[in-house]
């Protein structure tokens, strides 16, 4: 019995290495972005990106914990314009910062997070005309921790925050399209 327990702890212990040394290889940085179409223009979409609190709108983390603390800075659109929140487990703690806002195709916004782990990233959105419509592109990327790399193993980032991202988008067009 006890050669027994000895050979499957050995077979965990190998396994458990394995998963960390295979995180080790996985890439040092990712992106997430999802697009839509939306039969509006640019500059009316720009206006509900470029303004934190028109956010409210559309934004799928907005909806995801309707008690969570927010505060917005002296400036709550355009470049400078900031934002935090305190959440529950859904959406966490962090704040955010537009740190390039050219009207009306690119919000580049600083996006830190302290909880549920700490990451420091970028989100961006990109909106370009097209006929009667505008395509807009929203992506978040920066560096993935080791921790990261390894949740990545079991969870799939793309999908989890790809969905959340369709959501908003299908929010934002809502939002853009009304008369």
């Amino acid at each position: 019995m006890l050669k027994l327990l000895g050979l499957i702890a050995a077979v965990v212990v190998v396994v458990v290495a394995g998963i960390l040394i295979y995180a080790a290889t996985r890439p040092d940085s990712f992106r997430v972005q999802r697009n839509a179409s939306i039969k509006a223009p640019p500059e009316k979409i720009f206006a509900l990106i470029d303004d934190l609190k028109a956010w409210a709108a559309w934004s799928p983390y907005e909806k995801k914990d309707p008690s969570m603390k927010r505060s917005f800075g002296a400036v709550t659109a355009g470049k400078g314009a900031t934002y935090a929140w305190q959440g529950d487990r859904n959406v966490g703690e962090g704040h955010m910062e537009i740190v390039e806002a050219a009207s009306p195709s690119k919000v580049l916004i600083k996006l830190d997070f302290v909880k549920p782990f700490e990451a420091h990233n970028n989100a961006e959105f990109i909106l370009e005309p097209k006929g009667d419509s505008t395509l807009v592109t929203w992506a978040i990327y920066g560096p993935s921790a080791y921790v990261t790399k390894v949740m990545g193993l079991f969870f799939n980032m793309d999908t989890m925050i790809g969905r959340d991202f369709e959501a908003g988008l299908a929010d934002l067009k809502a939002a853009a399209e009304k008369s």
